[in-house]
């Protein structure tokens, strides 16, 4: 079974889709397990968690599992909010970048999360996706 934003829906706000909140607000539950493509169509993993920059309210980073097999051997990645856009036709998330590609990306595992507020990490992470990065 596909895991997107419909399908993890517990509260029907996406049930009608002439109104509701979506696709403009969206309830980070419903997110969380969607699956991640890149513009190629290849699967590039699903979103496990949102980190959310406490100062401002907004979310700074999504957190993309790639590879392993049932959660066994994924790695990690944080993924800067701008780098990523709803595909509301396929009920994903998109992200411009091949999947050779994400192999190299600054990643973590599971038991060794990198210090995201450290401002050389956060901008090399945003250099990687071509994200804007103001070091605020």
């Amino acid at each position: 079974m596909q895991t997107n934003y419909v399908t993890r829906d517990n509260f029907g706000m996406y049930a009608n889709k002439d109104s509701g909140p979506g696709p403009e607000l969206m309830g980070a539950d419903t997110l969380l397990g969607n699956d991640v493509y890149n513009n190629d169509g290849e699967d590039l993993g699903d979103i496990k968690d949102f980190m959310i920059d406490m100062r401002s309210g907004k979310v700074a980073y999504a957190v993309l599992s790639f590879g392993g097999v049932f959660g066994m051997g994924d790695k990690l990645f944080a993924v800067p909010w701008a780098a990523l856009s709803l595909d509301t036709a396929n009920k994903r998330f998109s992200l411009n970048v091949p999947k050779a590609t994400l192999k190299d990306a600054p990643g973590f595992d599971k038991d060794q999360w990198p210090t995201m507020s450290d401002k050389t990490w956060a901008s090399g992470v945003h250099k990687f996706y071509g994200s804007p990065y103001s070091g605020d």
